[in-house]
């Protein structure tokens, strides 16, 4: 397939080019930095050459001589003509310093003024070449860039690979690209031993979807639709160069493809593609143009529909390249998904019509039949709207909403101006449909297309509904369409039950009102029972019961009780806002994680089964959470990641799921990933005007901060989650579980009676809910709080109760910081002379046992034999954190263990009162600065990080009015002797 040069990228560098490449880029890059060469190689349109010309850029720079050559297929007959587009420009400089024979070999070559061959001065040549790049890498190291391999003239290709075989030990590195269409094809390897040495391979495969989404946003075609960008994808098979160019083509065009037909295809790339498709026989391109209007075609198939010599015609097609060639396998199957679309778009109309015609008698799938039924038929059909209905409900039904979706379009072409069910009906559940699937700008845009025509207040309303849903938590962009939705529901309180209940919605999400979303939703589900509406009634308490068990409501279990009563509606059993996702938030807070994780994984199997992107996305992070809880980190990352996946494809929910995994990598995975996810989520959520999300983006973004270090930054998070929750309603502590994370960071940045301010508020909250997990906690921040004014032993103590019941309850991740935060305290004691820094010496019967080789062993026993020196306490709480992979957790111990903290020496009464207006955390910095501590002694000793060490100096320099660390002890012995008299 030759790629025109008119459709490859700008020689420019830009933003787009490592779009789904950055692993494989930053690869690059290092190799690159590190003196090795590298080999760029995949298929046609791939993006070989930008990213080629990217690297290049970057490391041009860096070396004294850069060589490039870019071949052409209509070039690669003439003898070195690479070779003089490497060496043309420096020929004069090298030539001088070439042995004789090899330098008039070389001008002869690159010249052309004599005779000189492979054959006649092949030795010459060779050496001349390498010579030639040995002379230019004495003055510095040399760059050469060569692009499209496969097209360099084979007296070229041989030369350049002679001397890059030879090269090793000089400063030339090799930049190439070569096209190859599978990663073990001949041609590659071949290229591979022409390289250096050492050589980087690199193959740059297909584009993501969500990848591809993101190349035409750069490129300015962002507003297409995501199920076009999806078409796109599949179209293109991630190819950059046939997206860009499908996306180019569509955006120019004034009407998008009609359901259920391939994407357009421009003219530009018709010609790329079928290219060989006229040395095909005229049979022999009906057949493929049947099987490219099939969705699975086969060789029975076409005999089915007709084509009697398929085989040999498939064949004839396989040898040109048109379709790959597998033999194992029973399907027809193109060599690219865009020659289908392609050899489709090129057919004539009438042409293509009678493949669907064939088609609908020949497929054994009743959908198959259906769909190319409605696609050979032109004009109004009510059998053939009756028969595409009943396949968009089989659809349905298979789980398969995005496939009803497009059928239900189909039949509301094909039924009649006066059909029953009418076009507008039609249409609304194709738009539920692909609000199940996902495809939210389509179900947008059909909503508004019966709002255009629609007159039937039921139609309207219900189209109102679909607009709404799809804004998703971006409500405040349809304020608008509420009291529209209001006039066209009239007093039909069926239709006003509809529209009251997203306006519970509406009040939770925009005005961050709990209580008046509560009551929103109650009125909604009076109304749905008067207008026998269990649907929406269902909805309805299931809101109400969420809504309660949030704001920690006495009346939540009953409303849930109220929610699950029969009959149900299996619509409503299994979605994200029924009542068995309200029990399962319930199970969560209540601290029920093995019922919880149960009863989540059977909503996702459900739901994964009906083909429901939303519902799937939410369970996901429901999923996620549990285990998250439960201190299985990697397991919870695996699951976040793959709900932000979805989340992202879709458009659905990705506030929510960018949260969730900041919290399972700060846990689990990547901390800067977590702090980036975090804010990612915060920016949305205030974008969007949601209250709700933007307190729980604001939470993980504080858990991150303190999983990083930075405790201040933690602080400044979380106070404004406790400023939002105060404002929303919310008073259950376990809705966020942000308040113990609050007062550990307020413990380090000396602020231990704020900290126990929040401590004593949230446990008055958990103590009238029963929220074990939160008190557990609790007092496990309570601790610290101690420890930070002096009562260790009070804290060891406190910690100890707190990881007993913290591992009783099956919250494995924090058990571990418990007995993390135990060994901390432990280890305050300086080691004995000669142990190991995190060792404490042992004594008593320890010390006997291992005096006859009885060593005792970590993790027996109780919690408090266990912590009972530093290094065995260390020892626990590092096997705690492997077992839950929480990687950044391990990483802390192992900074704690290189800086062990000695035990804190308190400062002497008459100095204390000596700074009495400076806070406690404040006085016991300043009391060490008098004692002549660094400040990193200072952290060791208090259990604190140097940067609160320097920040806590700068609050007591501007407490006391100084400016130095002299000026504590100066200003502390003058308040020590106007206190005490002279001597």
């Amino acid at each position: 397939m030759t790629v025109r040069r008119d459709f490859q990228e700008p020689a420019r560098c830009r933003s787009d080019l490592v779009i789904g490449r950055e692993d494989l880029f930053a690869g690059a890059r290092e190799q690159l930095a590190s003196g090795g060469s590298v080999l760029l190689h995949g298929p046609a349109g791939i993006g070989k050459s930008t990213v080629l010309r990217a690297l290049a850029e970057e490391y041009g720079a860096t070396a004294r001589t850069v060589l490039r050559c870019s071949a052409t297929e209509s070039e690669s007959h003439l003898p070195f003509l690479a070779l003089a587009d490497l060496f043309g420009l420096v020929l004069d400089d090298v030539s001088p310093r070439l042995p004789v024979a090899q330098r008039t070999a070389l001008e002869s070559a690159l010249t052309g003024r004599g005779e000189s061959s492979l054959q006649r001065d092949g030795l010459a040549l060779r050496l001349a070449v390498l010579s030639a790049l040995r002379a230019l890498a004495a003055r510095g190291g040399v760059l050469v860039v060569a692009d499209d391999l496969q097209w360099l003239d084979p007296a070229s290709a041989e030369l350049l690979g002679f001397a890059a075989r030879r090269l090793e030990g000089t400063p030339v590195q090799l930049l190439c690209a070569v096209r190859t269409e599978g990663q073990e094809s001949r041609e590659y390897d071949g290229h591979l031993r022409s390289c250096p040495p050492g050589t980087l391979a690199v193959r740059l495969g297909p584009l993501s979807r969500s990848q591809v989404a993101q190349l035409l946003d750069h490129r300015g075609h962002g507003a297409l639709p995501r199920s076009t960008v999806r078409e796109i994808h599949r179209t293109s098979g991630g190819n950059p160069l046939f997206a860009l160019e499908l996306g180019r083509a569509l955006a120019d065009s004034p009407t998008p493809p009609r359901p259920g037909e391939p994407l357009p295809v421009p003219t530009s790339l018709r010609a790329l593609v079928l290219s060989r498709l006229d040395m095909l026989s005229v049979e022999a391109r009906r057949t493929l143009l049947v099987a490219s209007a099939g969705a699975r075609p086969t060789p029975a198939l076409l005999h089915a529909a007709g084509r009697t010599n398929a085989e040999a015609e498939c064949a004839q097609a396989a040898e040109l390249g048109l379709l790959a060639t597998e033999p194992d396998a029973p399907a027809v199957r193109f060599a690219h998904p865009l020659i289908s679309a392609a050899l489709y778009a090129e057919a004539p109309a009438h042409e293509r019509r009678a493949a669907h015609a064939a088609l609908s008698t020949a497929a054994s799938d009743p959908i198959e039949r259906a769909r190319h039924l409605a696609l050979a038929t032109t004009g109004t059909d009510p059998e053939v709207a009756a028969r595409l209905a009943e396949a968009a409900a089989l659809a349905r039904d298979r789980g398969a909403p995005s496939v009803a979706a497009h059928l239900g379009l189909l039949a509301a072409r094909h039924t009649p101006a006066d059909g029953t069910p009418s076009q507008e009906e039609r249409r609304l559940q194709a738009a539920e449909d692909a609000i199940t699937a996902g495809e939210i700008d389509l179900a947008r845009d059909i909503a508004r297309e019966v709002l255009a025509r629609a007159t039937v207040p039921a139609d309207r309303v219900r189209a109102w509904i679909i607009v709404i849903d799809s804004a998703g938590h971006t409500m405040a962009e349809v304020d608008a369409v509420f009291p529209q939705a209001l006039a066209d529901a009239g007093d039909d309180p069926r239709l006003l039950a509809l529209v009251h209940y997203q306006l519970a919605w509406r009040t939770l999400i925009v005005e961050g009102d709990f209580t008046g979303a509560r009551e929103a939703a109650a009125h909604a589900a009076e109304l749905a029972a008067l207008g026998r509406d269990r649907r929406t009634e269902l909805l309805s308490l299931a809101f109400q019961a969420q809504s309660e068990t949030l704001m920690g409501h006495p009346e939540a279990p009953r409303t849930i009780q109220r929610a699950l009563r029969e009959p149900q509606d299996p619509r409503v059993a299994w979605h994200h806002n029924g009542a068995a996702s309200a029990r399962f938030r319930w199970l969560v807070m209540g601290d029920q994680l093995a019922e919880a994780r149960a009863t989540v994984t059977a909503l996702l199997r459900e739901v994964r089964r009906r083909g429901s992107v939303e519902s799937e996305v939410h369970f996901l992070r429901g999923l996620a959470e549990t285990e998250l809880r439960a201190g299985h980190c990697g397991r919870a990352l695996e699951l976040a990641r793959e709900s932000l996946r979805l989340a992202r494809d879709s458009g659905i929910g990705e506030t929510a799921s960018a949260m969730l995994t900041s919290l399972a990598e700060a846990s689990g995975g990547d901390v800067d990933r977590a702090l980036a996810l975090a804010r990612e989520a915060v920016a949305h959520a205030e974008e969007d005007g949601d209250q709700m999300y933007l307190s729980r983006a604001l939470g993980a973004l504080g858990y991150a901060q303190l999983v990083a270090g930075d405790p201040a930054g933690t602080v400044r998070s979380l106070r404004r989650v406790r400023t939002l929750e105060l404002g929303l309603g919310i008073t259950d502590p376990a809705r966020g579980r942000w308040q113990g994370d609050l007062a550990e960071a307020l413990v380090r940045i000396g602020e231990p009676a704020e900290a126990q301010h929040v401590i004593d508020a949230s446990r008055e909250h958990a103590l009238r809910l029963g929220r074990e997990s939160v008190l557990a906690v609790l007092d496990r921040s309570e601790a610290l709080v101690r420890a930070a004014q002096g009562d260790v032993e009070a804290a060891v103590a406190q910690l100890t109760s707190a990881q007993d019941r913290l591992g009783k309850l099956g919250y494995g991740l924090e058990e571990a910081r418990a007995a993390f935060a135990l060994a901390r305290l432990r280890g305050r004691r300086r080691p004995a002379e000669g142990a190991r820094p995190w060792q404490e010496p042992l004594g008593g019967a320890e010390a006997a046992n291992t005096e006859h080789g009885r060593v005792p062993a970590p993790g027996l026993g109780s919690a408090k034999a266990r912590t009972s020196t530093g290094s065995t306490a260390y020892d626990e709480a590092t096997r705690m954190f492997r077992r839950c992979r929480a990687l950044p957790w391990l990483r802390q111990v192992d900074e704690s263990l290189t800086t062990p903290e000695p035990q804190p020496t308190l400062p002497a009464p008459d100095a204390l009162d000596a700074l009495a207006v400076l806070a406690a955390m404040e006085r016991q910095v300043a009391a060490l600065v008098m004692e002549g501590a660094t400040n990193r002694e200072i952290a060791a000793r208090l259990f604190i990080s140097v940067k609160t060490v320097e920040a806590t100096l700068t609050r007591v320099y501007r407490k006391l009015g100084i400016r130095s660390r002299v000026d504590i002890v100066r200003l502390a012995a003058a308040r020590g002797r106007a206190e005490h008299g002279p001597s």
